[in-house]
């Protein structure tokens, strides 16, 4: 429930309750009145109170299914569609340049404290991204590909195969902490899509009242502010995504039935035969463990 109201229900009754008040104020059709916005009678009140829930429960039902493509748009991928994919690739430009001076900065030597500073905290952004060859065009795809291409690699593994079959195994509070992390990546981007949608109806409600346009600008820093929230809710999913594997990746080899391998050489050799598997490379060499012998019912193995 608290995922339905605040990743869904807020942003949509945030995004109606301003469509709303722009229409009781008249702007569309003239001169804004925002004394007319706020009923008078409290029956009206209750009736626009009531409106503004249906209409945002309808809309967020509507919207649910399209979660992840939200999220992905603000994570920059746009090369299916012409009209964005020059953007996009100007954008990742400029991301690679800001990597470069990243690079730059953690090679340069350091010979004072506020020089170490600088270089600690360029290692640390740095470590944040993706390598430079991987680099998407915005700061949220970036930092959800920093975990996608490195978490379950250390290991030998494909993050984005295996990260399906390894969540089940998860431990219950690690799991809250991926949850309640998700929802405030998901809440921030819905934020930022709900203030720039209020942003696109203020501008078409009020482009004839320069005096009102500074409404039109709160609304696009408040979805900046929601969108810096969704990047740093970004990078604190993949640092748990990293956790994940070096937590469960035991766990995910036990319930896939494979042998636990016995030193590094034999965990990368074992992830490697797991990757294939998982993205469909079919394999000869792959030899199942079952605890108690085949055949041999549960409450057997376990005594």
């Amino acid at each position: 429930m608290r995922r339905v109201l605040s990743v869904h229900f807020a942003p949509c009754a945030l995004f109606v309750a301003g469509v709303l008040a722009l229409v009781r104020a008249g702007s569309f059709s003239g001169r804004s009145d925002w004394a007319a916005v706020w009923p008078r009678q409290p029956m009206t009140a209750l009736g626009v109170l009531a409106a503004i829930t249906a209409s945002a429960s309808v809309l967020g039902l509507l919207l649910q299914p399209f979660q992840v493509r939200a999220v992905r748009v603000l994570e920059g991928y746009w090369d299916r569609w012409p009209a964005t994919a020059g953007l996009a690739g100007l954008l990742a430009r400029m991301q690679r340049r800001r990597w470069q001076a990243l690079r730059r900065r953690v090679d340069r030597a350091a010979d004072t404290d506020t020089a170490r500073r600088v270089q600690a905290d360029a290692r640390r952004r740095l470590a944040a991204r993706p390598p430079a060859e991987a680099l998407l065009p915005t700061a949220l795809g970036n930092a959800l590909r920093a975990g996608e291409l490195s978490a379950g690699e250390r290991y030998g593994l494909t993050t984005l195969a295996s990260w399906p079959r390894i969540y089940p195994q998860v431990s219950g509070r690690l799991a809250d902490a991926l949850s309640s992390t998700r929802d405030a990546l998901d809440t921030a981007v819905n934020l930022s899509w709900s203030f720039l949608a209020l942003t696109a109806s203020a501008t078409a409600g009020l482009f004839d009242e320069p005096s009102q346009w500074w409404l039109c600008g709160t609304c696009l820093a408040l979805a900046a502010v929601a969108y810096k929230g969704a990047v740093i809710a970004a990078q604190s999913y993949s640092g748990l995504m990293h956790i994940v594997y070096d937590l469960h990746r035991f766990d995910l080899v036990a319930s896939l039935h494979h042998r636990l391998p016995g030193d590094r050489k034999e965990e990368l050799e074992l992830f490697a035969r797991i990757s294939d598997l998982v993205a469909g490379r079919v394999r000869a060499d792959v030899r199942y463990d079952h605890p108690g012998g085949p055949g041999t019912r549960r409450d057997e193995a376990g005594g």
